[in-house]
């Protein structure tokens, strides 16, 4: 009996959590086409030439979507948060998800 229940609980909180899981997937090509402002400061592929700005390739999806949406509701300061909050300012969610699932797709280090 603890079983079933258990497996219950399971399947309900699979399913409450696919739409949020689905939501978040993003198109890579999609990306990549809108990333080429971003090689400016993250270089190309995702790997920064300058010390001080992240790699962003490799990254954990989930994370460059939380980062970015942090960035454009102005909840994350300091270092180069002033120019990325204006960079994500002008992204849609729908470009939010496509960037970090490009850049999640690239090897992390270039390799």
């Amino acid at each position: 009996m603890k079983f079933k229940n258990f497996a219950i609980a399971g399947l309900m909180s699979a399913a409450v959590a696919l739409p949020t899981l689905a939501s978040a997937a993003g198109d890579v090509e999609a990306g990549k086409a809108k990333a080429a402002v971003c090689a400016a400061c993250h270089g190309q592929n995702g790997l920064a030439q300058i010390p001080t700005y992240p790699n962003l390739a490799g990254q954990n999806e989930q994370y460059l979507v939380s980062s970015l949406k942090a960035y454009k509701n102005k909840q994350r300061s300091g270092g180069q948060a002033a120019i990325m909050q204006g960079q994500a300012a002008a992204l849609s969610d729908e470009d939010i998800a496509n960037l970090a699932a490009y850049y999640a797709s690239l090897p992390a280090g270039g390799k």
